[in-house]
């Protein structure tokens, strides 16, 4: 114990004398920098040529700063144990702001592959080293390695897909916003014009100017054919939805037309309509110059009566 005792003594003397312990008391630990990695969404599948964007965040005291000349230069190929990657440095950016007690640094990385293989082949982002600098001291900070693959332009020899369906590769997804943004279109197209059929072909009162006289004269014409009431009752509804949508009795197309002109359109039909009229209530052997089915032609007539009611008709 007496012998430990005096080595030990030896030690510290020798120690002293070399001024070992004045350098132990000024190496002091390299501030903290917080070291945040954006990487590629995927680490397969790229090929000669393709860029790969990196993005780096360094969170570092506000006493130090980042110095520039340690940044990765431009136009460097990257090397991993003495061998090229096949990567070159394509652009680096950066942006510095103050956030409290801290400086952030934004460090943006461009690399390009510049290699190609007739199989797989790995490859890495090689670690990077930063350094900062303040309060009279310079220390370097390492920014981690991101390791990802380079695929051939063409395979080489036959390729069993069973065999190629790597856990890393992802799936591979098509982009498919064309063609949603057709279907929609087609969708709103379809719902347009369905809502014009409904409009132009529609007897309810649904939408604005539907559901009007000549609207409910129709589906009465309708059950009035369909039911084989004759052509006296049909004529009879078709006078009342005259009336009802002029304001009044009304006799003649001259009077329908000055009482509502939109329906001037229709001088032709309603002088006809009135003349069947006057065959069928007063004086059989009157023309009317309707062609065929008296009841069809009514019932055609009522309906252009109803398009002009809603705006539909010129």
């Amino acid at each position: 114990m007496m012998i430990n005792s005096r080595i030990l003594s030896l030690i510290l003397v020798v120690l002293s004398v070399h001024g070992i312990p004045a350098a132990l008391a000024d190496s002091q630990p390299n501030p903290q920098v917080l070291v945040t990695e954006i990487n590629p969404a995927r680490d397969v599948g790229y090929h000669v040529g393709d860029i790969l964007h990196r993005t780096i965040i360094l969170k570092a005291p506000a006493s130090y700063k980042l110095l520039d000349t340690s940044l990765p230069l431009k136009g460097t190929e990257k090397k991993y144990r003495g061998q090229n990657q096949g990567v070159e440095v394509r652009s680096v950016d950066i942006s510095e702001k103050q956030q409290g007690a801290f400086n952030i640094y934004t460090l943006k990385l461009q690399y390009q592959v510049f290699t190609n293989n007739v199989v797989v082949k790995p490859s890495q982002l090689p670690a990077e080293y930063v350094k900062f600098g303040g309060e009279g001291r310079v220390f370097q900070v390492r920014i981690p390695y991101w390791s990802f693959r380079i695929s051939p332009l063409a395979v080489y020899g036959s390729v069993k897909i069973e065999n190629d369906m790597s856990q890393l590769r992802g799936p591979l997804l098509l982009d498919d916003s064309q063609q949603k943004l057709a279907l929609w279109i087609a969708l709103g197209t379809l719902a347009l014009s369905l809502l014009g059929l409904l409009y132009i072909l529609g007897n309810r009162r649904w939408l604005p100017r539907m559901g009007g006289e000549f609207a409910r004269a129709y589906r009465d014409i309708k059950k009035i054919r369909k039911q084989n009431l004759g052509l006296q009752t049909g004529m009879t509804r078709m006078h009342h939805a005259l009336n009802q949508s002029s304001g009044g009795s009304v006799f003649s197309a001259d009077d329908i037309i000055a009482r509502k002109p939109g329906f001037a359109s229709m001088r032709d039909e309603l002088n006809q309509f009135f003349r069947l009229s006057r065959s069928v209530f007063f004086d059989a052997t009157a023309k009317h110059q309707v062609q065929g089915d008296p009841e069809q032609w009514l019932q055609q007539f009522c309906r252009h009566c109803r398009d002009c009611e809603r705006g539909l008709s010129k």
